[in-house]
């Protein structure tokens, strides 16, 4: 292949021949190509540069890759490992946790039975409180009787002075 380049294009010269072209048409187009053809080899230097980078790019994550790989084959070893001793964790836990339940579920009984008593103490505190309440209400409403009988009285001995002061 014959590498051209844009200062060829420019450059190239054609013999003139009767009713030949027009030199001045085949310069113009001829700057034009070596216009277009200098903007294509500038594009393909920078898609080559860019291919270069990439490539060097994918080593680098092909290098990871592996990296990661070996991470995560260790990584499960030591899942596995975990997960060994987090089951004889587990199974000393239930056994504590059993032994502790034990213990909580007495203690559960012993103060069912206190808050019965309570309960039962309770009730009786309730029914004397109740009785000094109607002991209280009664002796109120004899007090609003008396103090109505007064009113009525007094009402009463109201209406005699006015009736006295008419005349």
């Amino acid at each position: 292949m014959v590498k051209l380049t844009p200062s060829d294009i420019q450059q190239q010269q054609f013999k003139i021949k009767f009713r030949g072209l027009d030199i001045r048409e085949v310069d113009v187009y001829l700057e034009k190509v070596a216009d277009a053809f200098e903007s294509l080899i500038i594009e393909n230097q920078k898609i080559r540069e860019k291919i270069d980078r990439l490539n060097l790019e994918s080593q680098g994550y092909k290098k990871r890759e592996e990296i990661f790989k070996r991470a995560i084959l260790n990584s499960q070893k030591v899942l596995e490992q975990m997960k060994q001793n987090a089951q004889k964790s587990a199974e000393l836990i239930v056994a504590e946790a059993e032994v502790n339940s034990e213990k909580i579920l007495n203690r559960a009984h012993n103060r069912l039975a206190q808050l019965h008593e309570d309960i039962a103490e309770l009730k009786r505190q309730r029914m004397q409180i109740e009785v000094q309440i109607r002991s209280i209400l009664e002796s109120h409403s004899k007090l609003l009787d008396i103090e109505k009988e007064d009113a009525k009285t007094s009402d009463d001995s109201d209406e005699k002075v006015k009736l006295f002061n008419r005349t």
